[in-house]
């Protein structure tokens, strides 16, 4: 997995009002959960930017007043109108202790049903799985070479090592649809 680097400054006043005054100097109030204590800091916006507008999964190193610690990201809380962001929780990782985490999905290949004439969708963009964070890759690739027209592949199919995937076992992943093109051959090549 790919890492982060992210500042953070302790926070002493907790509350409404000063949380609100945090968020007025444009900085993030956020909470690092998982070890012995819960660690409440701040951090910037521009600090947080690329970590948060992107769908890939960071460790993120995590330096708070000077006190060093890997951690996920593992919530976001964003304004309901201006899409501010209000909150972030970080979860600390340990070398034994699995954590849960969704991975983007990644296809490669070209579908023997794109072939055909069938259109490629990805029906679920993110994968949720567990595992150690050092066995976690940046993403899940599929290779869907093998797709039919008309085909699909579900989460029951689907295997990475040493990870388990927590989605429904017959939810689709991936399929090739049958468009109106491939429909009109298939019923002109029957008659």
């Amino acid at each position: 997995m790919k890492t982060f680097e992210l500042k953070g400054t302790v926070r002493t006043d907790l509350g409404k009002k000063a949380t609100k005054a945090e968020r007025v100097v444009d900085n993030i109030p956020a909470v690092l959960y998982g070890g012995k204590e819960n660690v409440h800091f701040t951090t910037t916006v521009s600090d947080v930017r690329k970590l948060v507008y992107s769908p890939e999964v960071f460790v993120v190193n995590l330096d708070i007043d000077g006190k060093k610690t890997k951690a996920i990201m593992k919530a976001l809380q964003f304004h309901p109108v201006s899409d501010k962001v209000l909150h972030i929780d970080f979860l600390q990782l340990t070398e034994d202790k699995p954590v849960i985490v969704e991975l983007p999905v990644k296809l490669e290949g070209l579908a023997e049903g794109v072939k055909a004439g069938g259109k490629l969708a990805l029906e679920m963009r993110k994968l949720k799985v567990k595992g150690l964070y050092t066995q976690i890759p940046e993403n899940i690739v599929i290779d869907v070479t093998e797709l039919g027209l008309g085909k699909s592949i579900q989460v029951a199919k689907v295997s990475v090592d040493k990870l388990e995937i927590l989605n429904a076992k017959n939810a689709v992943v991936a399929q090739v649809k049958l468009t109106r093109a491939a429909r009109g051959a298939a019923a002109t090549a029957g008659k």
